[in-house]
């Protein structure tokens, strides 16, 4: 049993230790201390606090009295095994071993042995809430018969360690979150953050602070916060709400006009926090914002922009999500801002439209665009009106799309007009293909009248069939474009192989201008006619082929193109092979209307016939 007196001292140094405990900021000399005590408490010159460290799995003798600099600071023990400090970690309680040589629960560490520790003590250090801190370790050289009193002893210490150095660890992480945060803030220039007591008196005034209100740091701290605030928020008492909101909640957002030092109106986006501290006691206020009057000005700058321009504007999130409808378009399609949001906007979307305009939306995001004509209902009376909508992806700085701004505009009279032209032009088209009729059947009647005319009727009546087909391919030009290949194709056609198209002509797309088409449109009559009378057309057999290419050069791109008819030796007249209507017109007419550079030449094997025309002029 402990003796009265040592009970005594132990009672002393456990109040020693608290009275250190309360001044002492310094862990390590916390943990020396500490050992110091137990030592004198005990009767022993050796004691040492072993850090557990989970990560590694081991144990780091962090302190000790009465052990070498190679012992304490360095040693690292596995967190594994039977030593007896193991053992203690295990059992989570005080264990003694008064002769470690009839020791059988655990066994002792090399160090130990080599030091000729004969007796021991074990005491786990607990953190509050039950988490191992580490081990208490009292040691000695002589046989011990360490008490029940000196095990209650080691408890009651090592409970008071645990609570003293969960107290120091959070506060050097809280000094260390501190430094981080001041060093953070104190770097983020470019944004406002001050710190402000309970009671809203700034405290710390962070340079951010000074580059946007314009107050320097000894300027403003010990003043309010109210400082940064308009004369009428604090006229109706603002500041003050904003900090009991913070200290009710956590948070107070703070979105407004504030004051600078020179009097000038900044709009701020921020937010006030409670700050506490370790013990949850609340210590102030942190504020933090950021300077958007450029960027408030340009949205209201393109708000007045988007709510003067004529068309239905609208901002969307992808797939056709709408986030924004303009007031024109609200004005037109009786909606609220409301009901046009996500893909309420469609409702005013004619019914036969609908599944085109989503499947548009479908490809806009891979063809990073919108472009797309549809009805819209006016809610004046309820008609559907033809508008042309486009859009396109707005992005951020890193290139992601953020939001696709887009516009409908009315093309209804366009529309109207378009009808209108179509039905001139299909009347106007009708008209010239009857009067090249007229013209045919006189030619008929004349000639009838006039002698033996057979050969010029049937060529007089072939050309002017060209013509009146010309006319059919110009008239369908606004919906398809007229190429090379329709042109080829429709001779082909008109000679009954159309058929065989295919296999006779190879070569790329090349668009031609209809005020062009009906020049090249005969040449290639002429041709088709030549070879179906005489040539690889005919019923003598032959081969025919028609090839084309886009050659590219400094003063721009020219078409090639090659009539060639092998297999059959051509029958002409003589007046196709001196100069006739075809021949004429292809080496003197395409030469002068077109610039082209063309040769015509018959051979005993077949035909050969070059047009080079530059693409400009086509």
């Amino acid at each position: 049993m402990t003796s009265t007196d040592t009970l005594l001292n132990q009672r002393r140094l456990l109040a020693d230790f608290g009275a250190e405990a309360l001044q002492s900021d310094d862990l390590d000399k916390l943990l020396s201390t500490a050992c110091q005590l137990v030592a004198d408490a005990l009767g022993t010159s050796r004691a040492k606090v072993f850090e557990l460290q989970p990560a590694e799995n081991r144990l780091f003798a962090r302190a000790g009295i009465g052990w070498s600099s190679d012992i304490i600071g360095r040693l690292y023990l596995p967190a594994t095994g039977r030593t007896s400090e193991v053992y203690a970690l295990r059992v989570r309680q005080p264990v003694i071993s008064c002769d470690v040589a009839t020791e059988e629960r655990f066994g002792i560490a090399d160090f130990m042995k080599q030091e000729g520790i004969v007796s021991l003590a074990n005491a786990p250090i607990f953190l509050p809430g039950g988490a191992i801190y580490g081990l208490l370790q009292v040691d000695d050289t002589t046989l011990r018969d360490f008490t029940d009193d000196d095990v209650q002893f080691l408890r009651i210490y090592c409970s008071l360690l645990g609570q003293v150095v969960d107290r120091l660890i959070k506060e050097k992480e809280l000094r260390s979150s501190e430094e981080k945060f001041r060093m953070t803030v104190e770097a983020a220039t470019d944004y406002a953050i001050f710190v402000t007591d309970p009671h809203g008196t700034i405290t710390d005034w962070l340079p951010g602070a000074e580059a946007v209100f314009g107050w320097s740091a000894d300027e403003a701290e010990g003043k309010p916060s109210s400082i940064i605030f308009t004369a009428e928020d604090r006229a109706s008492g603002q500041p003050a709400r904003e900090i009991e909101t913070a200290r009710r909640t956590g948070r107070a957002d703070d979105v407004r006009d504030h004051l600078r030092k020179d009097g000038a109106l900044i709009f701020i986006e921020g937010v006030t926090r409670a700050r506490y501290d370790t013990t949850g006691r609340l210590i102030g206020f942190i504020k933090i914002g950021r300077d958007q009057t450029a960027r408030r000005d340009a949205d209201r700058r393109l708000v007045t922009l988007l709510e003067g321009i004529p068309q239905l504007v609208w901002r969307s999130e992808a797939r056709g999500m709408w986030t924004w409808s303009s007031p024109q378009w609200q004005s037109y399609t009786g909606q609220t801002q409301e009901q046009s949001q996500e893909l309420g906007w469609m409702d005013p979307v004619h019914p036969d439209d609908r599944a085109a305009l989503r499947e548009a939306w479908d490809a806009a995001h891979d063809r990073q665009e919108l472009d797309i004509e549809f009805r819209i209902r006016r809610d004046s009376d309820g008609v559907y009106l033809w508008h042309h909508t486009r859009s396109r992806p707005v992005r951020n700085d890193a290139g992601d799309i953020v939001e696709w701004l887009g516009t409908s505009t009315d093309i209804q009279a366009m529309k109207e007009l378009q009808e209108r032209q179509e039905i001139m032009v299909a009347e106007l088209q009708h008209r010239t293909r009857n009067l090249i009729g007229v013209v045919g059947s006189i030619a008929s009647q004349t000639m009838a009248e006039t002698g033996p005319t057979h050969d010029f009727l049937e060529k007089f009546s072939d050309r002017l069939s060209a013509l009146s087909r010309v006319q059919g391919l110009l008239s369908r030009s606004g919906q398809q474009p007229i190429t090379i290949r329709s042109l080829l194709e429709m001779e082909l056609e008109a000679m009954g192989v159309g058929e065989a198209a295919p296999n006779i002509l190879a070569g790329p797309v090349v668009r031609i201008r209809p005020t062009i088409v009906q020049t090249l449109a005969l040449a290639f009559h002429e041709l088709a006619t030549n070879a179906r009378k005489y040539g690889a057309l005919s019923d003598r057999g032959g081969d025919l082929r028609v090839r084309w290419q886009v050659e590219r050069s400094g003063s721009g791109s020219r078409l090639s193109l090659e009539w060639r008819e092998t297999g059959i030796a051509l029958a002409a007249p003589s007046s196709e092979v001196d100069g006739g209507y075809g021949r004429l017109l292809i080496e003197k007419a395409l030469p002068y209307s077109l610039a082209a550079r063309t040769s015509y030449d018959l051979g005993e094997d077949g035909l050969r016939c070059m047009i080079d025309l530059p693409l400009d002029r086509a």
